[in-house]
């Protein structure tokens, strides 16, 4: 049975995800997302479970980071989950009396409108997680209410639902990976994904320009840029691609070839199947048999066989 990490306590969105993606591996619970990665890296689990971009507030900067850093890691495979948020609170709780709420801040955000029509007098502490929250509340002796969290915490930790679906937005959604060392890709299904990090050999006008052209000019289309600055002062960033097709596929080869040549480094993060299942288009004289063709023709010429 293999072990997979994730970033805890037990009840987080991302345990949710990490059920759905490995639903029989065996849950390592840890602090924060670099001590899940590093998990990984020290070969105490087998891969890790992380959140990468959310649907409302975009990227999580700190997978960004840690996978841009450190010993090579590359992602096998991902998942879209539906963020539902629950109001949890002990067995016997109603709406009217609770007067106090705990849960993350990224959460009160996401459930402004409910508790400003349903709550209005509440008082909202921030705690490090949802999950954190959910286990403050079924202590004994606990000063909060309630906790906003998944549905799954109150499974892990005793409480029942005051009240399901919650948050203000229905159609949020968070883009979780799974992380495992380097080895080879997952092969290609005609529906996949290609993460990059890239960093720049120097600064200077149309830098930017030429690493989006590497794509352009092979049909590739992104579908995530995220700059990220290097910590090397001010003005020096790295950047995250996404972007529809598999390392396989000529034209994805291509494409990070171009960026090889060009960048200072490319650290290639994985391709794996896209979580919705969506084909490219692809352009014409881009496709695996036109690259062929064009490669046989130009051997042709060089060797004088016109």
């Amino acid at each position: 049975m293999s072990k997979i990490a994730y970033l805890g306590p037990e009840g987080t969105f991302t345990e949710e995800a990490l059920c759905r993606l490995e639903p029989d591996a065996e849950r390592l619970s840890c602090p924060s997302i670099p001590a899940a990665l590093e998990a990984v890296r020290r070969g105490e689990a087998d891969g890790a479970v992380v959140p990468l971009e959310n649907s409302l507030e975009g990227a999580i900067t700190s997978t960004l980071d840690e996978l841009a850093s450190g010993e090579h890691l590359l992602i096998t495979a991902e998942l879209l989950l539906p963020v539902r948020f629950s109001l949890l609170a002990r067995p016997g709780t109603e709406l009217g009396y609770v007067k106090r709420v705990i849960t993350h801040q990224a959460a009160h955000t996401q459930c402004r409108g409910f508790l400003a029509r349903e709550l209005p007098d509440a008082v909202v502490i921030s705690a490090a997680s949802t999950a954190a929250a959910a286990q403050e509340v079924s202590l004994p002796g606990s000063p909060y209410d309630a906790a906003i969290a998944a549905p799954i915490a109150g499974e892990r930790y005793g409480l029942v639902e005051v009240a399901s679906d919650i948050g203000d937005r229905t159609d949020t959604e968070t883009r979780f990976v799974l992380v495992r060392r380097p080895g080879p890709p997952p092969p290609p299904t005609g529906a996949d994904r290609t993460s990059l990090v890239v960093f720049l050999a120097d600064d200077h006008p149309g830098a930017l320009l030429e690493m989006l052209t590497e794509f352009s000019v092979r049909g590739v289309n992104l579908t995530r840029i995220e700059s990220r600055p290097t910590g090397n002062g001010i003005g020096n960033y790295f950047f995250h691609f996404d972007f529809e097709g598999h390392v396989a596929d000529a034209r994805v080869g291509e494409a990070i070839s171009g960026l090889h040549r060009v960048c200072e480094k490319v650290r290639f993060l994985g391709s794996y199947p896209r979580a919705d299942r969506v084909a490219p288009q692809i352009k014409r004289g881009t496709t695996d048999a036109e690259y062929a063709e064009a490669a046989e023709w130009l051997e042709r010429i060089r060797t004088g066989r016109f």
